[in-house]
């Protein structure tokens, strides 16, 4: 298994330790891009399709030429394969404007192992802090160049958060609108179970839609549980029976303290778990 691949979209495997961007390339100098990440499992990438969606709608809210989706089905594949079944994969789908001299746009299909963290956070939960996001959730539908629905290559401030996160003693953090509503992590979806409901904030409140979040939902809706978007406070957390950070690679972590105080651990932990592992199991590039 090799430790990086390397997969452009005109479906060349490149040797990944040999520099590709260009130093004027708009991703590097403005952050001028979108992405996503995926789980490689079993030598397959997981929900492409859920995730080549949200790639269409990031492009399309910057401005950018719309995806090729089969040059990035293929690129995916060929990536996918090149990286083997022997262990997990974190796959990113890279696409910027391209270089600030002009030019076609930039895009490459990249997979790396997956972090030690991600196998701790899966294994034993995380401890989590709360903090302001510094918008309230109707910024989305008064500024939309202010992109809050799509994932695009501008991570400082999430990056930044998390690092705050580790100095204050945490794993990671839940965002919070002015208001002090809950939005989502920096590189998560918030998801609370009561008894048989699962709610995660809507999508309204100017948060990223999240495919494992979606891709779950669709899942739990027929094993008996009741799935839905509603707006949520710090409070809610607190009193609820579980609360999940869910995401592509790491899928579910669970949460194990807020704001220094330790949440009680939910009796269907292992269940969550298995409805994750079904959902990216549902979406293929087949």
């Amino acid at each position: 298994m090799p430790d990086r691949v390397l997969v452009t979209l005109d479906h060349k495997v490149l040797d990944a330790d040999v520099p590709f961007l260009h130093a004027d390339d708009l991703s590097v100098v403005r952050g001028d891009g979108v992405f996503e990440t995926l789980l490689i499992r079993d030598g397959r990438a997981r929900v492409v399709e859920g995730h080549l969606s949200r790639l269409v709608r990031s492009a399309r809210a910057l401005g950018l030429p719309a995806p090729v989706l089969d040059d990035w089905r293929l690129a995916i594949e060929m990536a996918a394969e090149e990286w083997g079944d022997s262990a997990e994969g974190a796959m990113r789908l890279v696409y910027t404007r391209g270089r600030e001299s002009g030019g076609d746009p930039t895009s490459f299909v990249m997979v790396g192992p997956v972090a030690d963290r991600v196998k701790h956070a899966r294994e034993s939960g995380v401890s989590v802090i709360t903090l302001e996001r510094g918008y309230s959730i109707d910024l989305s539908e008064r500024a939309p160049w202010q992109l809050l629905g799509a994932k695009t290559l501008s991570y400082a401030t999430n990056m930044a958060a998390l690092r705050f996160a580790a100095d204050s003693g945490a794993d990671d953090v839940i965002f919070v609108s002015s208001e002090g509503n809950v939005l989502e992590g920096p590189r998560s979806s918030v998801i609370v179970l009561r008894d048989r409901t699962l709610i995660t904030p809507p999508a309204e409140h100017g948060i990223l839609i999240g495919t494992t979040q979606r891709a779950l939902f669709d899942v739990a809706g027929g094993r008996r549980f009741d799935c839905r978007y509603e707006a949520l406070r710090p409070a809610d957390l607190i009193t609820a029976d579980g609360v999940w950070l869910v995401s592509s690679v790491t899928l579910a972590a669970r949460v194990r303290t807020l704001d220094g105080l330790t949440l009680s651990e939910p009796k269907n932990v292992e269940e969550f778990s298995e409805l994750v592992d079904r959902a990216i199991d549902s979406d293929s590039t087949e």
